[in-house]
């Protein structure tokens, strides 16, 4: 009997991105076994009709429990395959079908091609032709051929957009540090601790997701505390930095002082930086 599987979601807010997931989920070739949703605010998505069972689980906090919320959802999904896909990925109807496939010849941490819609792009025809010709693909994500898994040496690839593993590789290496709130770091941290137990990665093409469109802020002015915060974490765990890029950006502005050993606040940004951070409607990424 094969492995059950599970595709494992976050909600705060986010309700149409949500409904649109689910009707992604809803269209699979193969249809997952079960549906988990953690929701982190006071009451859960509204769920349309599903061919497979739904899980909510609550987890509350501030700041957002990301780390947490991975935990709690990935022991509700219980044993077999993990799929954890952001709330606001539409999956292609083959990613169920090819990551399940993937994982029966590899037996590691297994990435999705995903790609970025722009402003609006979801909004009517989702057909996965006309997503794919709107869809662009990150510059430091690699261009794959249709069918190709494809093996990946750097385990900080691992973006949490969309990835999956055994149930009982998560819990070998022990799930994702609850230390880590709000944004930045957990993914890099759970990265660095599959990287310690020699786990192989691999792209896999046909996990195709489509990314809906929100605004960005370049840099993440409005979560500066919590990267500070989450970098330090990091730096005292692995004994070195990461989100290297946001901290130079915010050492460029004169809000740190960042050396190799060393993080220090010189002043948090003001509410007309953050504001001034925010990306225009061209920006799909940060």
């Amino acid at each position: 009997m094969p492995a059950p599987v599970s595709v494992l979601t976050l909600v705060r807010g986010r309700a149409l991105p949500f409904e649109r997931l689910v009707e992604g989920l809803c269209r699979q070739n193969v249809l997952p076994d079960r549906l988990v949703v953690a929701f982190m605010q006071d009451n859960p998505p509204a769920l349309p009709p599903t061919p497979f069972p739904v899980s909510l689980v609550q987890v509350p906090g501030e700041p957002m429990p990301l780390a947490a919320a991975r935990n709690r959802a990935a022991e509700a999904g219980g044993d077999g395959l993990l799929i954890f896909l952001d709330v606001d990925c539409i999956p292609s109807p083959e990613l169920v079908r090819a990551l399940t496939s993937a994982a029966e010849a590899h037996r590691g941490l297994l990435l999705g091609d995903v790609l970025y819609l722009p402003q609006g792009g979801a909004d009517h025809d989702r057909s996965p032709a006309r997503l794919d010709r709107l869809g662009e693909r990150h510059p430091a994500r690699p261009v794959l051929a249709s069918g190709e898994i494809r093996p990946e040496p750097d385990h900080g690839a691992l973006w949490g957009l969309c990835f999956a593993l055994p149930a009982s590789l998560w819990h070998r290496a022990g799930g994702m540090d609850e230390r880590y709130a709000g944004y930045g770091a957990e993914e890099t941290d759970f990265a660095a601790r599959l990287a310690r137990l020699g786990t192989d990665v691999h792209w896999v093409a046909d996990a195709r997701a489509w990314h809906q469109y929100h605004p960005v802020h370049v840099p993440p002015l409005q979560h500066f505390d919590h990267i500070v915060r989450n970098a330090r974490i990091f730096r005292e765990t692995w004994g070195r930095w990461c989100m290297e890029y946001w901290l130079g950006q915010f050492r460029d502005r004169g809000l740190v002082d960042w050396t190799d050993t060393e993080l220090r606040v010189r002043r948090r940004p003001t509410e007309a930086e953050c504001a001034a951070a925010l990306a225009s409607a061209e920006k799909r990424f940060s």
